[in-house]
């Protein structure tokens, strides 16, 4: 374990023991993706404070960007599952205190990332409960694209963002 991993509380070091299968990269012709079984992310609104970023580790890859709590599918786990356990796990999301709006889909045929958007039901203050945040904050939707995006979740921002509107209360 590394000097940085070590001086961390137990729950906040880098995981160094048995990995679940899904935790790998796969490769093909698009590239090289993480989560041999896919990938999810939440994107979670709360209409109070905005959307729930996630300032990603300088390890990670694209590190140092922002995105959304997320990251490899289990075996056998469906996106919306595997989004909520992420976003527990890296920024104590409660799952039960969002209701699911959407989902979207991006696939290269070998692997696949879903974003599942949320509207939170009660307020809550997000934790870092693992190694893979810098930081958590609420940023207005208007202001997401002023903050160093994840290349892939740049990309889809716009699109997330349209479709996120349309299912105002």
């Amino acid at each position: 374990m590394d000097t940085a991993s070590a001086s961390l509380p137990e729950h906040l070091r880098r995981h160094s023991g048995p990995r679940d299968p899904g935790d790998a990269w796969v490769e093909g012709a698009a590239g090289k993706f993480w989560g041999r079984f896919g990938s999810a992310g939440l994107l979670v609104q709360d209409p109070a404070k905005g959307i729930l970023l996630q300032h990603r580790a300088t390890w990670s890859h694209h590190g140092g960007t922002w995105g959304l709590p997320g990251g490899a599918l289990h075996q056998g786990e469906d996106a919306i599952t595997g989004a909520l356990r992420e976003a527990h796990e890296e920024a104590a999301v409660p799952p039960g205190n969002v209701h699911v709006l959407f989902t979207s889909v991006f696939d290269v045929g070998y692997w696949s990332y879903t974003t599942v958007a949320v509207r939170v039901l009660e307020s809550f203050e997000p934790a870092i409960n693992d190694p893979e945040s810098i930081e958590l904050t609420w940023v207005p939707a208007d202001s997401v694209e002023e903050r160093e995006l994840h290349p892939a979740f740049a990309t889809a921002w716009p699109e997330l963002w349209r479709r996120l509107s349309q299912h105002r209360h």
